[in-house]
Protein backbone atom coordinates (compact mmCIF):
# COMPACT_ATOMS: atom_id res chain seq x y z
CA UNK A 1 0.00 0.00 0.00
CA UNK A 2 1.32 3.46 -0.98
CA UNK A 3 2.32 5.81 1.78
CA UNK A 4 0.23 8.97 2.16
CA UNK A 5 2.06 12.25 1.76
CA UNK A 6 2.38 14.38 4.88
CA UNK A 7 0.81 17.84 4.70
CA UNK A 8 2.99 20.88 5.26
CA UNK A 9 2.68 23.37 8.07
CA UNK A 10 1.16 26.07 5.88
CA UNK A 11 -1.54 23.70 4.64
CA UNK A 12 -2.39 22.57 8.16
CA UNK A 13 -2.72 26.15 9.42
CA UNK A 14 -4.79 27.35 6.45
CA UNK A 15 -8.35 27.90 7.65
CA UNK A 16 -9.80 27.98 4.16
CA UNK A 17 -8.58 24.46 3.40
CA UNK A 18 -10.23 23.21 6.59
CA UNK A 19 -13.52 24.96 5.89
CA UNK A 20 -14.06 25.73 2.20
CA UNK A 21 -17.81 26.19 2.63
CA UNK A 22 -18.71 29.87 3.04
CA UNK A 23 -21.33 30.87 5.64
CA UNK A 24 -24.81 31.56 4.39
CA UNK A 25 -24.62 35.19 5.56
CA UNK A 26 -21.56 35.81 3.40
CA UNK A 27 -23.24 34.28 0.34
CA UNK A 28 -26.36 36.39 0.78
CA UNK A 29 -24.46 39.63 1.32
CA UNK A 30 -24.26 41.85 -1.79
CA UNK A 31 -20.81 41.69 -3.38
CA UNK A 32 -19.50 44.21 -5.87
CA UNK A 33 -16.96 44.91 -8.61
CA UNK A 34 -15.62 48.48 -8.75
CA UNK A 35 -13.83 49.16 -12.06
CA UNK A 36 -12.95 51.96 -14.44
CA UNK A 37 -13.42 51.77 -18.20
CA UNK A 38 -11.52 53.57 -20.95
CA UNK A 39 -8.94 56.35 -20.71
CA UNK A 40 -10.02 57.96 -17.43
CA UNK A 41 -6.78 59.45 -16.10
CA UNK A 42 -4.92 58.98 -12.85
CA UNK A 43 -7.42 60.82 -10.61
CA UNK A 44 -10.39 58.67 -11.67
CA UNK A 45 -8.25 55.59 -11.09
CA UNK A 46 -7.50 56.79 -7.56
CA UNK A 47 -11.21 57.49 -7.06
CA UNK A 48 -11.93 53.89 -8.11
CA UNK A 49 -9.51 52.59 -5.46
CA UNK A 50 -11.06 54.84 -2.80
CA UNK A 51 -14.56 53.64 -3.66
CA UNK A 52 -13.39 50.03 -3.35
CA UNK A 53 -12.46 50.85 0.25
CA UNK A 54 -15.96 52.19 0.82
CA UNK A 55 -17.44 48.90 -0.40
CA UNK A 56 -15.17 46.78 1.83
CA UNK A 57 -15.16 43.95 2.82
CA UNK A 58 -17.53 42.48 0.18
CA UNK A 59 -15.66 43.72 -2.88
CA UNK A 60 -12.67 42.78 -5.01
CA UNK A 61 -10.01 45.06 -3.48
CA UNK A 62 -7.12 43.94 -5.73
CA UNK A 63 -9.04 43.51 -8.96
CA UNK A 64 -6.80 44.00 -12.03
CA UNK A 65 -8.63 45.54 -14.99
CA UNK A 66 -7.01 45.29 -18.43
CA UNK A 67 -7.84 47.15 -21.61
CA UNK A 68 -9.07 44.01 -23.36
CA UNK A 69 -11.50 43.16 -20.54
CA UNK A 70 -15.15 43.79 -21.39
CA UNK A 71 -18.25 43.95 -19.21
CA UNK A 72 -19.16 40.42 -20.35
CA UNK A 73 -16.00 39.11 -18.68
CA UNK A 74 -17.11 40.44 -15.30
CA UNK A 75 -20.71 39.26 -15.79
CA UNK A 76 -19.53 35.73 -16.63
CA UNK A 77 -17.73 35.32 -13.27
CA UNK A 78 -20.24 37.30 -11.20
CA UNK A 79 -22.50 34.33 -10.42
CA UNK A 80 -19.62 32.14 -9.26
CA UNK A 81 -18.32 34.83 -6.88
CA UNK A 82 -21.81 35.93 -5.65
CA UNK A 83 -21.30 39.42 -7.14
CA UNK A 84 -24.55 41.38 -7.34
CA UNK A 85 -23.44 44.93 -8.30
CA UNK A 86 -21.04 46.46 -10.81
CA UNK A 87 -19.85 50.04 -10.21
CA UNK A 88 -18.08 51.49 -13.24
CA UNK A 89 -16.32 54.87 -13.55
CA UNK A 90 -15.89 56.46 -16.97
CA UNK A 91 -14.80 59.85 -18.24
CA UNK A 92 -15.66 62.06 -21.22
CA UNK A 93 -14.44 65.46 -22.35
CA UNK A 94 -17.17 67.17 -20.34
CA UNK A 95 -17.26 65.24 -17.07
CA UNK A 96 -16.87 61.93 -15.29
CA UNK A 97 -19.66 59.40 -14.86
CA UNK A 98 -20.48 56.64 -12.41
CA UNK A 99 -22.68 53.70 -13.44
CA UNK A 100 -24.26 51.36 -10.90
CA UNK A 101 -25.48 48.10 -12.47
CA UNK A 102 -27.46 45.28 -10.93
CA UNK A 103 -26.03 41.98 -12.17
CA UNK A 104 -26.75 40.05 -14.27
CA UNK A 105 -29.71 41.72 -16.10
CA UNK A 106 -29.92 45.27 -14.78
CA UNK A 107 -31.20 47.88 -14.19
CA UNK A 108 -28.45 50.46 -14.74
CA UNK A 109 -28.25 53.91 -13.12
CA UNK A 110 -25.97 56.54 -14.67
CA UNK A 111 -24.79 59.44 -12.48
CA UNK A 112 -22.87 62.49 -13.59
CA UNK A 113 -19.98 63.45 -11.28
CA UNK A 114 -19.87 67.22 -10.83
CA UNK A 115 -17.24 67.37 -8.07
CA UNK A 116 -15.17 64.82 -6.18
CA UNK A 117 -12.39 64.71 -3.61
CA UNK A 118 -10.04 61.82 -2.95
CA UNK A 119 -9.50 60.21 0.44
CA UNK A 120 -5.95 61.47 0.72
CA UNK A 121 -7.14 65.06 0.30
CA UNK A 122 -9.81 64.64 2.98
CA UNK A 123 -7.47 63.03 5.52
CA UNK A 124 -4.79 65.67 4.94
CA UNK A 125 -7.25 68.39 6.10
CA UNK A 126 -7.87 66.79 9.51
CA UNK A 127 -6.39 68.63 12.49
CA UNK A 128 -5.88 65.43 14.42
CA UNK A 129 -4.59 62.29 12.75
CA UNK A 130 -7.20 59.55 12.49
CA UNK A 131 -5.79 56.04 13.03
CA UNK A 132 -7.52 53.42 10.87
CA UNK A 133 -7.29 49.99 12.50
CA UNK A 134 -10.46 47.86 12.19
CA UNK A 135 -12.78 50.15 10.25
CA UNK A 136 -12.75 48.18 7.00
CA UNK A 137 -13.35 44.73 8.47
CA UNK A 138 -17.12 45.24 8.47
CA UNK A 139 -19.58 46.86 6.08
CA UNK A 140 -20.75 50.43 6.80
CA UNK A 141 -24.12 51.80 7.84
CA UNK A 142 -26.21 53.40 5.09
CA UNK A 143 -28.02 56.68 5.81
CA UNK A 144 -30.42 58.08 3.19
CA UNK A 145 -31.58 61.67 3.55
CA UNK A 146 -34.54 63.25 1.67
CA UNK A 147 -35.17 60.28 -0.64
CA UNK A 148 -38.92 60.35 -0.03
CA UNK A 149 -39.79 62.11 -3.28
CA UNK A 150 -42.42 60.97 -5.76
CA UNK A 151 -41.59 59.13 -8.94
CA UNK A 152 -40.55 55.62 -9.93
CA UNK A 153 -36.96 56.73 -10.49
CA UNK A 154 -36.68 57.91 -6.85
CA UNK A 155 -37.92 54.58 -5.50
CA UNK A 156 -35.60 52.61 -7.75
CA UNK A 157 -32.63 54.81 -6.83
CA UNK A 158 -33.40 54.42 -3.11
CA UNK A 159 -33.62 50.63 -3.35
CA UNK A 160 -30.40 50.50 -5.39
CA UNK A 161 -28.44 52.45 -2.73
CA UNK A 162 -29.88 50.29 0.06
CA UNK A 163 -29.17 46.97 -1.68
CA UNK A 164 -25.55 47.84 -2.40
CA UNK A 165 -24.73 47.13 1.27
CA UNK A 166 -25.76 44.18 3.47
CA UNK A 167 -28.81 44.71 5.71
CA UNK A 168 -28.46 45.05 9.51
CA UNK A 169 -30.49 43.05 12.00
CA UNK A 170 -31.10 45.47 14.89
CA UNK A 171 -31.85 42.70 17.37
CA UNK A 172 -28.56 40.86 16.70
CA UNK A 173 -26.17 43.63 15.68
CA UNK A 174 -22.87 43.97 17.52
CA UNK A 175 -22.05 47.65 18.07
CA UNK A 176 -18.31 46.94 17.90
CA UNK A 177 -18.75 46.12 14.19
CA UNK A 178 -20.33 49.50 13.43
CA UNK A 179 -17.23 51.55 12.60
CA UNK A 180 -18.21 53.36 9.40
CA UNK A 181 -21.14 55.25 7.92
CA UNK A 182 -22.11 56.10 4.31
CA UNK A 183 -24.39 59.09 3.74
CA UNK A 184 -26.50 59.78 0.61
CA UNK A 185 -28.17 63.18 0.89
CA UNK A 186 -30.60 64.28 -1.85
CA UNK A 187 -31.47 67.91 -2.55
CA UNK A 188 -34.92 68.11 -4.24
CA UNK A 189 -34.34 71.64 -5.54
CA UNK A 190 -31.00 71.11 -7.29
CA UNK A 191 -31.51 67.33 -7.76
CA UNK A 192 -27.98 66.77 -6.51
CA UNK A 193 -26.84 63.84 -4.36
CA UNK A 194 -24.04 64.38 -1.84
CA UNK A 195 -22.04 61.28 -0.99
CA UNK A 196 -19.98 61.22 2.24
CA UNK A 197 -18.02 58.49 4.02
CA UNK A 198 -17.41 58.77 7.79
CA UNK A 199 -15.62 56.85 10.50
CA UNK A 200 -17.55 56.40 13.77
CA UNK A 201 -16.02 56.72 17.25
CA UNK A 202 -17.81 56.38 20.60
CA UNK A 203 -16.29 58.26 23.56
CA UNK A 204 -17.54 58.40 27.17
CA UNK A 205 -19.25 61.61 28.39
CA UNK A 206 -18.70 63.46 31.68
CA UNK A 207 -15.06 62.52 32.25
CA UNK A 208 -12.31 65.01 32.86
CA UNK A 209 -9.15 65.19 30.85
CA UNK A 210 -7.10 63.36 33.48
CA UNK A 211 -9.51 60.46 33.76
CA UNK A 212 -9.53 60.09 29.96
CA UNK A 213 -5.75 59.81 29.94
CA UNK A 214 -5.86 57.15 32.65
CA UNK A 215 -8.52 55.25 30.70
CA UNK A 216 -6.29 55.33 27.61
CA UNK A 217 -3.53 53.59 29.61
CA UNK A 218 -1.30 56.67 29.55
CA UNK A 219 0.99 57.36 32.49
CA UNK A 220 0.07 60.85 33.80
CA UNK A 221 2.63 63.51 34.70
CA UNK A 222 2.06 64.37 38.43
CA UNK A 223 5.09 66.67 38.89
CA UNK A 224 2.90 69.80 39.04
CA UNK A 225 0.26 68.28 41.31
CA UNK A 226 0.31 67.96 45.10
CA UNK A 227 -2.04 64.98 45.00
CA UNK A 228 -3.75 62.65 42.55
CA UNK A 229 -7.02 64.42 43.26
CA UNK A 230 -5.56 67.65 41.85
CA UNK A 231 -4.80 65.86 38.59
CA UNK A 232 -8.28 64.33 38.34
CA UNK A 233 -10.41 67.24 39.65
CA UNK A 234 -8.63 70.14 37.99
CA UNK A 235 -10.59 72.01 35.32
CA UNK A 236 -8.36 73.23 32.55
CA UNK A 237 -9.26 74.68 29.21
CA UNK A 238 -9.87 71.81 26.81
CA UNK A 239 -8.47 71.71 23.31
CA UNK A 240 -10.66 71.79 20.19
CA UNK A 241 -10.53 68.03 19.84
CA UNK A 242 -11.68 67.50 23.46
CA UNK A 243 -14.62 69.90 23.57
CA UNK A 244 -17.76 68.17 24.80
CA UNK A 245 -20.39 67.61 22.11
CA UNK A 246 -23.93 68.89 22.40
CA UNK A 247 -26.70 66.84 23.94
CA UNK A 248 -28.03 65.62 20.58
CA UNK A 249 -24.93 63.45 20.05
CA UNK A 250 -25.25 61.74 23.46
CA UNK A 251 -26.63 58.21 23.49
CA UNK A 252 -27.18 55.49 26.08
CA UNK A 253 -25.27 52.37 25.11
CA UNK A 254 -27.39 49.18 25.08
CA UNK A 255 -24.30 46.96 25.30
CA UNK A 256 -20.65 47.16 26.27
CA UNK A 257 -18.07 48.22 23.69
CA UNK A 258 -14.46 47.13 23.40
CA UNK A 259 -13.19 50.72 23.68
CA UNK A 260 -12.27 51.96 27.18
CA UNK A 261 -14.93 53.67 29.28
CA UNK A 262 -17.91 52.58 27.13
CA UNK A 263 -19.98 50.26 29.29
CA UNK A 264 -23.62 49.25 29.05
CA UNK A 265 -26.31 51.75 30.17
CA UNK A 266 -23.79 54.62 30.24
CA UNK A 267 -23.81 57.94 28.43
CA UNK A 268 -21.45 58.21 25.43
CA UNK A 269 -20.97 60.67 22.60
CA UNK A 270 -20.79 59.72 18.91
CA UNK A 271 -18.12 61.47 16.87
CA UNK A 272 -17.79 61.29 13.11
CA UNK A 273 -14.56 61.69 11.15
CA UNK A 274 -14.73 62.00 7.39
CA UNK A 275 -12.62 59.37 5.60
CA UNK A 276 -13.41 60.17 1.98
CA UNK A 277 -13.98 60.08 -0.89
CA UNK A 278 -16.47 62.90 -1.35
CA UNK A 279 -18.79 62.98 -4.41
CA UNK A 280 -21.46 65.32 -5.79
CA UNK A 281 -23.71 63.36 -8.16
CA UNK A 282 -26.80 63.78 -10.29
CA UNK A 283 -28.95 61.03 -11.78
CA UNK A 284 -28.91 61.41 -15.56
CA UNK A 285 -30.32 58.16 -16.99
CA UNK A 286 -31.97 54.94 -15.86
CA UNK A 287 -32.01 51.86 -18.13
CA UNK A 288 -33.96 48.64 -17.69
CA UNK A 289 -31.15 46.31 -18.85
CA UNK A 290 -27.46 45.95 -18.20
CA UNK A 291 -25.99 49.07 -19.85
CA UNK A 292 -28.77 48.70 -22.43
CA UNK A 293 -32.51 48.32 -22.77
CA UNK A 294 -35.50 50.58 -22.35
CA UNK A 295 -34.73 54.05 -20.98
CA UNK A 296 -37.05 54.43 -17.97
CA UNK A 297 -35.83 57.91 -17.00
CA UNK A 298 -33.69 60.63 -18.56
CA UNK A 299 -32.93 63.99 -17.02
CA UNK A 300 -32.36 65.92 -20.27
CA UNK A 301 -34.32 64.09 -22.99
CA UNK A 302 -38.09 63.61 -22.76
CA UNK A 303 -39.95 61.58 -25.39
CA UNK A 304 -43.64 61.26 -26.20
CA UNK A 305 -45.57 58.00 -26.04
CA UNK A 306 -45.46 57.60 -29.84
CA UNK A 307 -41.68 57.97 -29.87
CA UNK A 308 -41.37 55.46 -27.04
CA UNK A 309 -43.53 52.95 -28.91
CA UNK A 310 -41.44 53.42 -32.06
CA UNK A 311 -38.20 52.90 -30.12
CA UNK A 312 -39.62 49.79 -28.46
CA UNK A 313 -40.74 48.46 -31.85
CA UNK A 314 -37.26 48.94 -33.34
CA UNK A 315 -35.70 47.32 -30.30
CA UNK A 316 -38.03 44.33 -30.66
CA UNK A 317 -37.15 44.03 -34.36
CA UNK A 318 -33.44 44.05 -33.53
CA UNK A 319 -34.02 41.40 -30.88
CA UNK A 320 -35.93 39.17 -33.31
CA UNK A 321 -33.25 39.63 -35.98
CA UNK A 322 -30.58 38.73 -33.48
CA UNK A 323 -32.54 35.63 -32.43
CA UNK A 324 -33.01 34.63 -36.08
CA UNK A 325 -29.30 35.00 -36.82
CA UNK A 326 -28.45 33.00 -33.73
CA UNK A 327 -30.71 30.14 -34.86
CA UNK A 328 -29.19 30.22 -38.37
CA UNK A 329 -25.72 30.13 -36.86
CA UNK A 330 -26.62 27.17 -34.65
CA UNK A 331 -28.12 25.35 -37.65
CA UNK A 332 -25.00 25.98 -39.76
CA UNK A 333 -22.87 24.73 -36.91
CA UNK A 334 -24.92 21.52 -36.69
CA UNK A 335 -24.67 21.03 -40.49
CA UNK A 336 -20.90 21.48 -40.38
CA UNK A 337 -20.63 19.01 -37.55
CA UNK A 338 -22.79 16.48 -39.43
CA UNK A 339 -20.70 16.94 -42.61
CA UNK A 340 -17.53 16.49 -40.59
CA UNK A 341 -18.85 13.23 -39.11
CA UNK A 342 -19.92 12.03 -42.56
CA UNK A 343 -16.48 12.69 -44.06
CA UNK A 344 -14.88 10.99 -41.09
CA UNK A 345 -17.11 7.94 -41.60
CA UNK A 346 -16.27 7.85 -45.31
CA UNK A 347 -12.56 8.06 -44.61
CA UNK A 348 -12.83 5.22 -42.09
CA UNK A 349 -14.74 3.11 -44.62
CA UNK A 350 -12.08 3.83 -47.25
CA UNK A 351 -9.33 2.80 -44.85
CA UNK A 352 -11.18 -0.44 -44.04
CA UNK A 353 -11.71 -1.13 -47.75
CA UNK A 354 -8.05 -0.59 -48.51
CA UNK A 355 -7.05 -2.84 -45.65
CA UNK A 356 -9.37 -5.57 -47.00
CA UNK A 357 -7.84 -5.27 -50.50
CA UNK A 358 -4.33 -5.50 -49.05
CA UNK A 359 -5.28 -8.57 -47.06
CA UNK A 360 -6.80 -10.15 -50.20
CA UNK A 361 -3.67 -9.43 -52.25
CA UNK A 362 -1.50 -10.82 -49.50
CA UNK A 363 -3.53 -14.02 -49.44
CA UNK A 364 -3.10 -14.40 -53.24
CA UNK A 365 0.66 -13.89 -52.95
CA UNK A 366 0.93 -16.47 -50.19
CA UNK A 367 -1.16 -18.91 -52.23
CA UNK A 368 1.05 -18.42 -55.29
CA UNK A 369 4.23 -18.98 -53.29
CA UNK A 370 2.86 -22.13 -51.63
CA UNK A 371 1.65 -23.51 -54.96
CA UNK A 372 5.04 -22.97 -56.63
CA UNK A 373 6.79 -24.60 -53.68
CA UNK A 374 4.60 -27.73 -53.76
CA UNK A 375 5.19 -28.35 -57.50
CA UNK A 376 1.96 -27.04 -58.95
CA UNK A 377 3.94 -24.81 -61.33
CA UNK A 378 5.86 -27.71 -62.96
CA UNK A 379 4.77 -26.83 -66.48
CA UNK A 380 6.45 -23.44 -66.38
CA UNK A 381 9.68 -24.93 -65.05
CA UNK A 382 9.73 -27.60 -67.82
CA UNK A 383 9.36 -24.92 -70.50
CA UNK A 384 12.25 -22.96 -68.98
CA UNK A 385 14.48 -26.10 -69.02
CA UNK A 386 13.71 -26.73 -72.75
CA UNK A 387 14.71 -23.13 -73.54
CA UNK A 388 18.02 -23.57 -71.70
CA UNK A 389 18.82 -26.79 -73.69
CA UNK A 390 17.97 -25.12 -77.01
CA UNK A 391 20.26 -22.14 -76.15
CA UNK A 392 23.16 -24.55 -75.41
CA UNK A 393 22.75 -26.41 -78.75
CA UNK A 394 22.40 -23.31 -80.89
CA UNK A 395 24.87 -20.95 -79.22
CA UNK A 396 27.22 -23.43 -77.57
CA UNK A 397 27.46 -21.44 -74.32
CA UNK A 398 25.69 -21.37 -70.99
CA UNK A 399 22.87 -18.81 -70.82
CA UNK A 400 23.13 -15.84 -68.45
CA UNK A 401 21.68 -16.19 -65.00
CA UNK A 402 17.99 -15.38 -65.04
CA UNK A 403 17.69 -15.22 -68.84
CA UNK A 404 14.94 -17.85 -69.00
CA UNK A 405 13.74 -17.52 -65.36
CA UNK A 406 10.25 -15.99 -65.40
CA UNK A 407 10.48 -14.40 -61.93
CA UNK A 408 13.88 -12.83 -62.54
CA UNK A 409 12.75 -11.73 -65.99
CA UNK A 410 9.78 -9.97 -64.42
CA UNK A 411 12.06 -8.23 -61.92
CA UNK A 412 14.39 -7.16 -64.72
CA UNK A 413 11.50 -5.75 -66.77
CA UNK A 414 10.24 -3.80 -63.75
CA UNK A 415 13.72 -2.35 -63.20
CA UNK A 416 13.99 -1.43 -66.87
CA UNK A 417 10.61 0.24 -66.74
CA UNK A 418 11.60 2.22 -63.65
CA UNK A 419 14.83 3.32 -65.33
CA UNK A 420 12.92 4.46 -68.41
CA UNK A 421 10.50 6.48 -66.27
CA UNK A 422 13.38 8.05 -64.39
CA UNK A 423 15.14 8.87 -67.66
CA UNK A 424 11.97 10.56 -68.96
CA UNK A 425 11.70 12.51 -65.74
CA UNK A 426 15.33 13.66 -65.98
CA UNK A 427 14.80 14.62 -69.60
CA UNK A 428 11.83 16.80 -68.65
CA UNK A 429 13.93 18.45 -65.94
CA UNK A 430 16.69 19.05 -68.47
CA UNK A 431 14.25 20.72 -70.89
CA UNK A 432 12.91 22.86 -68.03
CA UNK A 433 16.46 23.78 -67.01
CA UNK A 434 17.34 24.79 -70.56
CA UNK A 435 14.32 27.09 -70.61
CA UNK A 436 15.50 28.67 -67.38
CA UNK A 437 18.96 29.21 -68.88
CA UNK A 438 17.36 30.83 -71.91
CA UNK A 439 15.32 33.16 -69.69
CA UNK A 440 18.32 34.06 -67.48
CA UNK A 441 20.76 34.64 -70.33
CA UNK A 442 21.09 38.29 -69.42
CA UNK A 443 22.74 37.41 -66.11
CA UNK A 444 26.52 36.96 -66.03
CA UNK A 445 26.60 33.73 -64.03
CA UNK A 446 24.20 30.89 -63.20
CA UNK A 447 24.24 27.38 -61.76
CA UNK A 448 22.53 24.13 -62.64
CA UNK A 449 19.57 23.60 -60.28
CA UNK A 450 20.19 21.26 -57.38
CA UNK A 451 17.27 18.84 -58.01
CA UNK A 452 18.33 18.32 -61.63
CA UNK A 453 21.98 17.85 -60.62
CA UNK A 454 21.21 15.24 -57.93
CA UNK A 455 18.80 13.25 -60.14
CA UNK A 456 21.27 13.30 -63.05
CA UNK A 457 24.09 12.01 -60.86
CA UNK A 458 21.88 9.19 -59.61
CA UNK A 459 21.00 8.21 -63.18
CA UNK A 460 24.62 8.24 -64.31
CA UNK A 461 25.66 6.12 -61.36
CA UNK A 462 23.09 3.45 -62.26
CA UNK A 463 23.83 3.24 -66.00
CA UNK A 464 26.63 0.90 -67.14
CA UNK A 465 29.59 2.05 -69.19
CA UNK A 466 29.49 5.64 -67.96
CA UNK A 467 31.56 7.26 -65.25
CA UNK A 468 29.93 8.86 -62.29
CA UNK A 469 30.15 12.53 -63.20
CA UNK A 470 29.49 15.64 -61.26
CA UNK A 471 27.23 18.24 -62.78
CA UNK A 472 26.57 21.77 -61.77
CA UNK A 473 29.90 23.52 -62.40
CA UNK A 474 29.79 27.25 -62.86
CA UNK A 475 29.34 28.50 -66.41
CA UNK A 476 30.47 31.99 -67.30
CA UNK A 477 28.88 33.85 -70.15
CA UNK A 478 30.78 33.33 -73.42
CA UNK A 479 32.80 30.28 -72.15
CA UNK A 480 32.43 26.49 -72.27
CA UNK A 481 32.44 23.88 -69.52
CA UNK A 482 35.87 23.24 -68.08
Amino acid sequence: MARTRKKGRSVRRNKQSKQNIEPEEVKRAPHSFVIHKGAVGQYIQDLTKDFRKVMEPFTASSLKVRKKNSVKDFVSVAGLLHVSHLIMFTRTDESGYMRICRLPRGPTLTFKIYNYSLSRDILSQLKKQYIISKEYRHSPLVVLNSFSGEGAHMKLMTSMFQNMFPPINLSKVNLDTVRRCVLFSYNPETKMIDFRHYGIRVVPVGLSRGVKKILRSKVPNLSRCNDVSDFIMKSEVLSDSEVEDDATSHVTLPQKLSSRGNIASSQSAIRLTELGPRLNLQLMKMEAGLLDGEVMFHELIHKTEEEKQLINKKREERRKLKEKRRKIQEKNKENKEALKQELKQKSLEGIKKKQAENEKLLKKTVHFQTSSATGENTKTSATEENDVEWYRKEVGEEPDDGLFNSEKKLIRNVKRKNEDEEFIKIKKQKIKHSKEIESNRKTKEYKISRPFRSSMNKFLSRTNGMKKGRLGSKVTKGQRHR
